[in-house]
């Protein structure tokens, strides 16, 4: 995640989840319609920096006013608190410069991994998260063949979490990068993706701009999973009730973490220009899922 202001910061360069967002406008209005909760506090998992998330939260305090007008109720609207959280390192003094000046929401920041307890028991009315769970919690020796493994520990440790710090009949939203069913993990855009970034790294290496052996050390924590392990790993932890679990769109996840990411976009630019194969757009295997969980607990 770059930080700060710059040209290349994550605000800037986000624009396939934002897309992911706003397709999930019309879901999460659907999902609250049907919500018999009044709902009041809300978090966003994994917020990052940029606009999505303040989107992803305006998206779901609109479609509670909304159940409260189309019902014709006349009491007001309830306050909402809003959590952003994500890790310690993100850039939080940007994500609250960038808070829209007009919000009908009270604002905090909580800072920390998802895996564990972040909120006291029952203290959640909604949970948001978008573009997270793929990022596991530790990198595990032999990624390609233990990385299912490492996932499905991460989403137990999460769904255990969540169902404790959400109310009864709450609502969890994630939308998770994936792969069908049908197409091994190997064959993703994103493998061949993180080829080329590893390319653009060593280049840097050679010519000083950062040492071979940060390089090696360097490892993406991500995993694809699929709908139907997904699936799975959600009815076996019996906590939540799955309302819904669709595909929304295909989508290239672009993420990238380092501390000369000006310099790396710039030969990832000329990189990605070299090869036609990442201009194709059905190159791209991966999938977006969206599932709405529902606390049963």
């Amino acid at each position: 995640m770059n930080r700060g202001l710059g040209p290349n910061r994550y605000a800037q360069n986000s624009y396939f989840q934002r897309g992911v967002v706003e397709v999930a406008k019309e879901k999460i209005n659907e999902a609250v319609a049907n919500w018999s909760l009044n709902a009041i506090c809300v978090a966003d998992l994994g917020c990052s920096t940029g606009p999505n998330t303040f989107v992803s939260v305006q998206n779901i305090i609109e479609a509670i006013e909304l159940k409260y007008i189309s019902k014709g109720e006349n009491i007001e609207t309830p306050k909402f608190m809003v959590f952003f959280n994500d890790q310690l390192s993100n850039d939080f003094n940007t994500l609250f410069i960038s808070l829209p000046p007009n919000r009908q929401y009270f604002a905090a920041g909580v800072m920390g991994s998802f895996y564990g307890h972040l909120f006291p028991k029952a203290s959640l009315h909604f949970i948001h998260s978008s573009y997270a769970q793929q990022w596991l919690s530790n990198v595990p020796k032999k990624l390609w063949m233990n990385g299912a493994t490492q996932f499905a520990k991460d989403m137990e440790s999460f769904l255990i979490a969540i169902a404790q710090e959400l109310v009864i009949g709450g609502l969890l939203a994630l939308f998770i990068p994936a792969v069908p069913d049908n197409i091994s993990k190997s064959d993703i855009f994103g493998g061949s993706e993180l080829d080329l970034l590893g390319s653009c790294l060593m280049d840097m290496a050679e010519v000083g701009l950062t040492s071979e052996a940060k390089v090696d050390a360097f490892n993406l924590l991500g995993y694809f999973t699929s709908p139907k392990e997904l699936k799975a790993l959600i009815e076996r932890n019996q906590h939540f009730n799955i309302e819904r679990m669709e595909i929304l769109n295909r989508v290239i996840a672009k993420h990238f973490a380092n501390d000369i990411m000006d310099e790396l976009f710039n030969h990832y630019i000329v990189k990605v220009a070299e090869f036609s194969f990442f201009l194709n757009p059905k190159a791209d295997k991966s999938i977006v899922l969206f599932d709405l969980l529902k606390n049963n607990t």
